[in-house]
């Protein structure tokens, strides 16, 4: 949804507005796929709850002994057969089973094992519910929804790291020098932008039931010319993300840019442009 404003003297200003993305046809199909499974649920619960506890047993076997996380392929294993994750194994002076040699040798069984398991995701105990191949697992946990978020505040030098919700309470307790409009179509005003050197601007907006970060870089470059970049965040999920739209205008000098994208989560980071 969109807001004209009327016109007034000219002046730089970034206008922001989300919108909810169209809803796909595909949910249906998704609908009575999980109508299916649910009729015949109930004749295959015993089954499926001996072959979960067979494949969780089995992926325990891959259980580092330092970190308890997975041992993945390639899979080395000590003079008498125990194995340590690759981010151990060079902390290590000695196996940490049987004090001997750490070793080098290659568990090839262990490896082609491990090509028909699937693997929790890390983040399981955070509320994860995925099961990997140890293939796909790295890339997952890597913007796993279910991982600790650091703080989006660009500039900060923030350290903080917290679930998901607690994001926007560190925001307001922390940095309230971020200021929060409501609405659909906000007017960002960025002042002082001849300031030297590298300069953020940060404001949040609310509406459709999420807050979103928008944030105005300037950088300099070495030739002396200056760059601006903008960006809209969901504090939220990527698959959240997914569900808007946001719209940014540029407007001064009697020109005007404008520039239509889908936000980007806060757990992809504006480093990441």
């Amino acid at each position: 949804m969109e807001k004209k404003h009327p016109p007034s003297k000219p002046r730089n200003h970034l206008s922001a507005a989300c919108l909810p993305a169209p809803v796909h046809s595909s949910s249906s199909s998704i609908e009575s796929k999980y109508n299916i499974a649910g009729s015949h649920g109930s004749n295959h619960a015993g089954s499926s709850g001996t072959a979960s506890n067979a494949a969780a047993d089995l992926a325990s076997l891959f259980e580092c002994p330092v970190c308890f996380d997975y041992v993945l392929p390639p899979i080395l294993q000590c003079q008498n057969g125990h194995l340590v994750c690759a981010a151990c194994r060079h902390k290590l002076t000695c196996c940490p089973s049987c004090r001997g040699p750490i070793g080098n040798i290659r568990n090839l069984a262990m490896e082609k094992v491990a090509t028909t398991v699937f693997f929790p995701c890390k983040y399981c105990q955070n509320g994860c519910k995925q099961q990997l191949m140890h293939t796909e697992k790295a890339d997952h946990e890597e913007l796993c929804e279910f991982r600790p978020y650091s703080c989006p505040c660009p500039g900060a030098q923030c350290k903080w790291f917290g679930s998901l919700d607690q994001v926007m309470p560190h925001l307001m307790a922390i940095h309230k020098s971020i200021t929060t409009l409501q609405g659909e179509d906000i007017v960002f005003l960025a002042t002082d932008i001849n300031l030297p050197g590298a300069v953020d601007w940060v404001m949040m907006q609310s509406c459709f039931g999420h807050h979103f970060m928008l944030v105005l870089e300037k950088q300099e470059k070495v030739d002396g010319h200056q760059q601006f970049y903008a960006i809209v965040q969901l504090i939220g999920s990527r698959k959240q993300a997914e569900n808007f739209i946001y719209r940014l205008e540029l407007n001064g000098n009697r020109r005007r840019l404008t520039w239509e994208a889908t936000p980007r989560s806060i757990l992809e980071g504006v480093t990441q442009l």
